[in-house]
């Protein structure tokens, strides 16, 4: 405790002579956090010694800067003091711009309340990345909240995009079997493409999608988060109830745990305009008041452009999927959503395929490639009958024989190709009319009549393919080897012979 009189001592050399704390400490000789607490406590402001500074020339034009814009950036208002002649760093300016702000009272907040069926808030969530394979998908949710009951829609995609925004809303609807009349918004560009003050450029496509539900798209102010704070806390409610703590592999996965836990936990909780009740229960009034859904489905899908190049498949979110091979080297249109890629030309479909949210993945119809291996076959086929045909004519009426008799054309026509190569057109034009003349219409016996004439004429074994010189063996001297010892094997005279019979 210290004295009256101490205290009206400490009171006046500090107010009347000027002293700082320090200096009144040591001469009376006590320590200095008495003489502080003896100052705060006698409520008096406190005596400052004032610097001179820098910024002192330039503080009316800060504080007249600062009244026409309240929330120009100390940064903003550093540049334009340093253009006028300030030399001062930015972080001490920093501290003369909060001096001179003006102070903003702390706004007050109305509690408002909503009647069942007449609102909703919907925002996205991001959540981390989810790995499904070889690639990472973002791993963003899309959360509506019907503002009366609290009750929560969940439900997660790989982005952002419009399709998926869309579909999450008709899924919500679907499960809650009818439409709020106002739907609330951040700014997304999914939803306003510009705004200034209140004048809003909606995006065309939801205009049309709430056009088609009836029901009143409304963004919130800018920076007004609170104005949405229904769905800002189901995101964070979502945050930590649902993804803390739970392991997941794949989209159709964690979108089945959230269905289970948004029917189930997230129903249970206490509705918060009254604590006897639950979620749950007030969900049952906002569903008897919600405007009843349409028959016909909004189309909501994924829309992409992609051009098919030389192999029948289209690239498509990191993935290959299969076309018919007959619509090669043109432009198509892929739909897809969570669950399947269709791809069309036109309004026609040329294929479905379940979707994959892998990397590098060829997703197949086996149809598609089964009926291009027959083409590449039948095209094979073709190429070999027309190089006979001009070669040899007379090989056309022999594998028309072959047809009548079921044979393999594939093969038989393989076998005179590869004749042709080695006597040549002349030679298997002749035998092929010798073997049609004598009714033996078969590639055998094709080459039964050339080996006879071949040998006729005393020429050397023909080889079923050329072999083609090698370089490497240029050079090289080879000495025959005699044969003759070999001979003694076959001589019924020969020493050899005899032996191997007595062994016998």
């Amino acid at each position: 405790m210290t004295s009256p009189e101490l205290e009206a001592k400490i009171l006046r050399l500090h107010h009347a002579e000027r002293w700082p704390p320090g200096t009144i400490a040591d001469q009376l000789g006590i320590h200095h956090r008495v003489v502080r607490r003896v100052l705060e406590r006698s409520g008096a402001p406190r005596a400052v010694r004032i610097r001179r500074s820098k910024a002192d020339p330039f503080i009316p034009f800060i504080v007249e800067t600062l009244k026409k814009y309240p929330r120009l950036t100390a940064a903003r208002l550093h540049q334009m003091v340093r253009e006028r002649g300030y030399e001062g760093k930015e972080a001490q300016f920093r501290a003369i711009v909060a001096r001179y702000r003006p102070s903003r009272p702390a706004e007050a907040y109305l509690r408002l309340k909503t009647l069942a069926g007449d609102q909703a808030q919907v925002d996205w969530g991001n959540f981390g990345k989810l790995n499904i394979g070889e690639a990472k998908r973002p791993l963003v949710g899309f959360v509506m909240v019907l503002s009366y009951s609290r009750a929560i829609f969940l439900r997660f995609f790989p982005s952002q995009q419009l399709a998926n925004f869309l579909a999450g809303h008709e899924e919500a609807f679907t499960r809650w079997g009818g439409v709020p009349r106002t739907i609330l918004y951040d700014n997304l560009k999914s939803v306003v493409l510009d705004r200034i003050g209140d004048a809003i450029r909606f995006n065309e496509q939801l205009l049309a999608f709430a056009g088609h539900y009836r029901y009143e798209p409304r963004p919130v102010a800018p920076y007004r988060g609170n104005e949405k704070g229904r769905v800002e806390r189901a995101i964070r409610y979502v945050r930590d109830n649902f993804i803390a703590a739970r392991s997941f592999s794949s989209f159709e996965d964690i979108n089945r745990q959230a269905d289970k836990w948004s029917m189930t936990f997230a129903l249970e909780r206490a509705w918060p305009e009254d604590r006897g009740q639950s979620v749950a229960e007030a969900l049952e009034r906002d569903r008897a008041a919600l405007r009843p859904l349409g028959e016909n489905p909004f189309p909501c899908y994924e829309r992409r452009e992609v051009h098919v190049g030389k192999t029948p498949y289209v690239r498509f979110d990191l993935n290959d999927y299969s076309v018919p091979h007959t619509h090669t080297r043109r432009t198509l249109v892929v739909l897809a959503d969570l669950h399947t890629v269709r791809i069309l030309d036109g309004n026609t479909e040329l294929a479905q395929h379940a979707r994959s949210f892998d990397r590098g993945r060829q997703i197949e119809e086996a149809h598609h490639i089964e009926t291009l291996a027959e083409q590449k076959r039948h095209a094979r086929k073709a190429r070999t009958t027309d190089v006979l045909a001009r070669a040899a004519p007379s090989s056309a009426r022999l594998l028309q024989r072959l047809a009548e008799q079921h044979q393999a054309l594939g093969r038989h026509a393989s076998e005179l190709l590869d004749l042709l190569r080695t006597y040549g057109a002349a030679k298997l034009e002749a035998a092929i009319k010798e073997a049609l003349a004598a009714d033996a219409p078969h590639p055998q016996a094709v080459r039964h009549v050339l080996e006879r004439d071949r040998e006729a004429s005393g020429g050397v074994a023909a080889l079923p393919l050329p072999l083609r010189p090698d370089p490497r063996l240029d050079g090289l001297d080879f000495t025959p080897q005699s044969l003759g010892d070999y001979d003694e094997f076959f001589d019924d005279d020969s020493e050899a012979h005899r032996e191997t019979e007595e062994k016998r």
